[in-house]
């Protein structure tokens, strides 16, 4: 058999031994250095005879990704390799740029369907559609294809040529595309929800991202805005320094947003506000989810401890460590945790320790019984660990089995679809409205498809008489049985009249988005949305404002839907 590493492998390996034995490591560290290199040799042995001596050739890309892979989860989920095929996905992460049509995918049986496409992109000019099947690229099928090939497909170089074929309604078309630069704005909406309050809805923390909510900020000031809902519901991060120039809109100069510490202490830094505040003063309500992560909680939490606004929604995710890339050979990188970031109180609000972890390899969440206690500007109580918690928390209300069966499955998306050729225009989000005859037409559109779904009432029920004829219990308690079902039997009709109204607003909302793309979809939802309505009472309330800000009133729980 042919040995497909040569002696330059082991030479390089030999040498990253010796280097990293020989860069100032001192005697105390000797074990530990001994024992990495002791370690670093079994491998690189392993490696050469399962090449040498393995029954069937081995792909060196994949065993050596997959050691890498699997060393790296044994830190943190943040801490990842990426090749050089894999390196575009790490640059899109970091600036909301790639080169591609426009569009996002999702699975549907064989093929993958176009999910949504973003406004004024080849995709859209092209006159490609969501709910298009995707059956060939550049005359290639893409049977059995999953979402993440489809979209090594569809991304290039900005100017190369594309050709697609899609199914809709039953028929083939081809579209030739140019690929370009795809810019995805951290901004999609950002409007008025009232005559005096401002919405922006901020989605990444992408490079210059805060050029486009600064425009939206002064935008919505020159609209009259007098209070600003700003709404990180989902967002799930990015750059540090991001943030802190998303603070630095709201606060004045000189103002400490985070500090990060890690083991590599010259890395120690702290990040203050350096230029000056679009405004300081005007009042302001950050809506925060568990889908708020790392850049989001840095801008909610310094927000809290600096008592500068309000947070309002659920408790964020809980992420207080801090990445850095660093370039490798051949065109690979490193993410790599590096340290964790502490918000102006003197808090890390990570959730989980990774240092720590259990036997079985998993990881607890920090209890709050070893919460640590800090305080605001104003000596309001805030405390480390598990996120930031909001000043007025709304516990969203779980949706129904049947809405969520109908999203899962795609059949509100694909009655959306059927929608929108059906229909040619509607006038704008905020006037469509979902009609009785709609949903009546929604109603037909399941019949004809055979939906049904079974409760998990009726699904433990069938265990536990499967479980019963096991153990030969069923026979003689038969008619009970038989009652039970009678009795815990759904009728899709009657879910669908009981929760027509959380259906109807994802319908709305899937349809508006059709005509109207993302800015339509969040213009129509927001006028519905009961934590967007919570901000705004608290904002127009001015005395319970300041009173959450000073710390007179404590945190406050509301139940309500999260339409998002």
């Amino acid at each position: 058999m042919k040995n497909i590493f040569p002696g330059k492998i082991i030479i390089v390996f030999t040498l990253l031994i010796i280097t990293g034995l020989s860069t100032g490591i001192l005697y105390s560290q000797e074990s530990r250095d001994f024992r990495l290199a002791k370690n670093l040799d079994i491998f690189l042995s392993v490696l050469t005879q399962v090449n040498t001596f393995y029954v069937d050739e081995i792909d060196p890309d994949k065993v050596i990704k997959s050691g890498i892979d699997n060393m790296l989860k044994t830190l943190d989920p943040y801490t990842v390799y990426y090749p050089e095929s894999e390196t575009d996905d790490l640059s899109f992460m970091t600036s909301g740029k790639y080169g591609g049509i426009g569009s996002l995918v999702r699975s549907n049986g064989d093929y993958v369907i176009v999910s949504e496409v973003y406004k004024g992109f080849p995709a859209d000019l092209a006159g490609i559609r969501a709910g298009d099947l995707l059956k060939k690229v550049d005359g290639f099928s893409l049977k059995g294809f999953t979402t993440d090939k489809v979209s090594e497909k569809l991304k290039g170089n900005p100017g190369t040529e594309i050709a697609i074929t899609v199914e809709r309604n039953g028929k083939e078309m081809d579209f030739t595309l140019k690929r370009q630069k795809i810019v995805i704005s951290p901004v999609p909406y950002y409007g008025m929800l009232d005559p005096k309050t401002g919405y922006i809805r901020f989605t990444n923390f992408t490079e210059d991202c805060v050029t486009d909510v600064r425009t939206a900020l002064i935008a919505l000031k020159s609209s009259n805005a007098q209070q600003i809902v700003l709404d990180l519901r989902g967002n799930p991060g990015g750059l540090l320094t991001e943030a802190v120039e998303i603070v630095n809109l709201f606060v004045g100069t000189g103002n400490e947003v985070v500090s990060t510490r890690g083991k590599v202490k010259q890395f120690d830094e702290s990040f203050k506000t350096k230029k000056a505040a679009v405004d300081e003063n005007i009042p302001l309500a950050i809506i925060i989810n568990r889908g708020s992560a790392s850049a989001s909680e840095i801008v909610a939490g310094a927000i809290q401890d600096l008592d500068r606004g309000v947070i309002v929604g659920q408790r964020s995710f809980g992420k207080g460590l801090v990445q850095i890339t660093r370039p490798l050979s051949y065109n690979t990188q490193l993410k790599v945790t590096t340290a964790k970031y502490y918000i102006p109180s003197g808090r890390c609000i990570q959730a989980r320790d990774f240092s720590h972890p259990n036997e079985d390899g998993s990881v607890g969440i920090i209890p709050d019984s070893v919460a640590k206690e800090f305080k605001t500007r104003n000596g309001r109580i805030v405390k480390d660990g598990g996120g930031i918690a909001p000043d007025i928390e709304i516990q969203p209300e779980a949706l129904s089995q049947i809405t969520a069966e109908l999203y899962l499955r795609n059949q509100i998306f694909d009655f959306a679809t059927s929608y929108y050729w059906a229909h040619p225009e509607i006038k704008s989000p905020e006037m469509f409205s979902f009609s009785d005859k709609d949903f009546n037409d929604f109603r037909t559109f399941l019949k004809n498809r055979d939906f049904s779904y079974k409760t998990v009432t009726e699904e433990s029920l069938n265990e536990l008489i499967e479980t019963a004829k096991r153990e030969k219990y069923f026979e003689e308690n038969k008619e009970l049985f038989e009652k039970l079902e009678k009795d815990l039997a759904h009728s899709i009709d009657q879910d669908l009249t009981s929760f027509r109204d959380e259906i109807t607003d994802l319908l709305e909302d899937e349809i508006t988005r059709r005509y109207f793309y993302d800015a339509g979809a969040i213009a129509k939802t927001i006028t519905k949305d009961e934590q967007v309505m919570k901000a705004m009472e608290i904002l127009n309330d001015k005395k319970r404002y300041d009173s959450v800000i000073k710390g007179i009133s404590g945190s406050i729980l509301i139940t309500g839907k999260n339409h998002f």
